[in-house]
């Protein structure tokens, strides 16, 4: 008789601090969080032998771990007492790990009950890796499992150089091949599992770019190229994929706990081994008929009822309207949320040029009366502000790369170009200006839609050199923003967004809706 054993690997990954199953723009219940999750995992635990892997980006990205890194970040961390709780075995670096500054993911690290992996994310002096180890051996009913952890190395592209300074990011691919080999030469084990926080930068079908090929996503190439990997879990880019890849079965189960991974696997034995011979991705949608996991609310309780607290705080109220009902006409005509937001930046930064963006549709803009849950729900990002020094040449260059957001469709009408869409939507990547006057008109071809740029009154110099103001992430490039890579850093506005909104509005009591027209989208 065949000797047979299974084993699942259960997956969360891009959890984003999300517990409760609320996306605190209000206090309807929706279908995501860990506390949901929780309960398919229990559920699974009683039917088969498990590990559970949290591919990153887990303590950035709500409004509670907002407030906890904010305001009690020496008390501990609620995401990790939760994963904690919910028997994690390992964890891996995620880009969003670093928002808070390495201090911070260190106590996170220190407080968890489970080493965080990444093979790739080194101590810039020592060369080892900073905050754990490159991988693990899990035994589980005799079977050896190796669980190897990669980091996108993109990393710093987007973040704070403060909060990275003493750390060194190689290339994840050159990485993977490195250890993957290690493992198998040195550890014997009956499975190698790549634990990756990237994605895939082509097509998993036909293996056509989706993405300009900046290395931030490796997946596609580490899949094709990488001799010795059994199994592949991928994150970062929030998809939902369950499926094989020469060969390889793959994995990335979206976001915000809204699905939980799994890969079902069968080891036949042999030759005096295991050897895996079935391999069977999935994915378990979090919907209504997923209870909560009580106990996993109970834990964190005075911790979302503190951020709750925060979030009901009165800031100020609009004179005028300030609400988005349409977010498409936002992104084409000049709209008093983007402007205000554009000089909320400019004041802080003393200067005359912003950009800024529309980060998802969800964003609802301001109603009359204005509340800290109001300024987190349309300001989802941590991010800080730069300054930098960029020419006329720059600021065009910068107006065409956002045109490109734009597609003239069938019926003749402006349109979302599929590229900022798929795989994900990338809203956060198409800019609007505040300080200079212009029009892009996008039936001319790619690189040439530009057909207005003024800066005060007249035709904008392109070999003049003007400060302007945008996030942390922008002003080092990311995006496909090259032109701002090599600016210099005039300045750098260390406090987040969301406290210099509500720092603008809480100084000013009410704040009227302006709108100048200084920009518009047209066919």
């Amino acid at each position: 008789m065949e000797l047979i054993k299974r084993l699942s690997l259960l997956i969360v990954s891009d959890v984003h601090g999300y517990i409760y199953p609320t996306n605190y723009s209000d206090h309807i219940e929706r279908n995501l969080g860990l506390a949901k999750v929780s309960s398919v995992i229990k559920q699974l635990r009683k039917e088969k032998a498990t590990i559970l892997i949290n591919n990153g980006d887990l303590i950035q990205g709500s409004p509670l771990t907002y407030y906890h890194a904010k305001y009690c970040p020496e008390t501990e961390n609620p995401t990790i007492n939760v994963i904690n709780d919910l028997g994690c075995d390992v964890s891996v670096l995620g880009n969003h790990e670093f928002n808070y500054g390495t201090k911070y993911l260190q106590r996170a690290v220190n407080q968890s009950n489970h080493p965080w992996l990444s093979a790739n994310v080194l101590d810039k002096h020592t060369k080892e890796p900073a905050f754990g180890q490159p991988y693990l051996i899990k035994q589980v009913d005799g079977l050896r499992v190796a669980l190897l952890g990669i980091t996108t190395h993109y990393i710093p592209n987007w973040e704070d150089p403060n909060h990275i300074k003493d750390l060194q990011f190689d290339d994840a691919l050159t990485s993977a091949k490195q250890w993957v080999n290690y493992i198998r030469q040195h550890e014997q084990p009956d499975i190698v599992v790549v634990c990756y926080h990237g994605g895939f930068e082509r097509d998993l079908e036909t293996g056509e770019p989706t993405e300009d090929l900046t290395g931030e996503n490796q997946g596609y190439q580490i899949c094709k190229e990488v001799e010795g990997i059994d199994v592949f879990v991928t994150g970062h880019q929030h998809r939902s994929i369950a499926k094989h890849l020469f060969g390889i079965p793959v994995l990335q189960p979206s976001h915000n706990g809204q699905l939980l991974g799994e890969l079902e696997l069968a080891f036949h034995y042999s030759d005096g081994k295991w050897t895996l011979k079935e391999t069977k991705p999935r994915l378990h949608e979090i919907d209504a008929d997923v209870e909560m996991d009580h106990e996993v609310l109970a834990r964190i309780q005075k911790e979302e009822n503190d951020t709750q607290a925060w979030l009901d705080r009165p800031i100020g109220s609009i004179e005028g309207d300030m609400s988005i009902d349409h977010p498409f006409e936002v992104r084409i005509k000049d709209h008093p949320f983007i402007e205000f937001i554009n000089n909320v930046q400019m004041e802080a930064a003393n200067v005359s040029i912003s950009n800024t963006s529309l980060f998802n549709n969800a964003s609802p803009g301001f109603n009359k009366k204005v509340t800290m849950r109001d300024i987190v729900s349309n300001y989802v990002y941590p991010n800080t502000l730069k300054v930098i020094r960029i020419s006329g040449q720059a600021i065009k260059d910068a107006l065409e790369q956002s045109a490109t957001y734009f597609i003239i469709n069938e019926n003749g009408e402006l349109d979302i170009h599929p590229a900022f869409m798929e795989p994900k939507p990338q809203h956060y990547n198409y800019d609007m200006w505040e300080g200079i006057e212009y029009e892009l008109t996008i039936s001319n071809p790619i690189g040439q839609r530009v057909t207005k740029l003024f800066y005060q009154g007249e035709p904008i110099d392109y070999k003049q050199e003007f400060d302007v103001v945008m996030n942390n992430y922008r002003a080092g490039g990311g995006g496909n923003f090259a032109m701002y890579k090599e600016a210099e850093v005039i300045q750098e506005i260390q406090t987040d967004m969301t406290e210099l909104i509500a720092n603008y509005i809480l100084e000013r009591k009410t704040i009227k809706a302006t709108c100048n027209h200084n920009w518009q989208v047209k066919v």
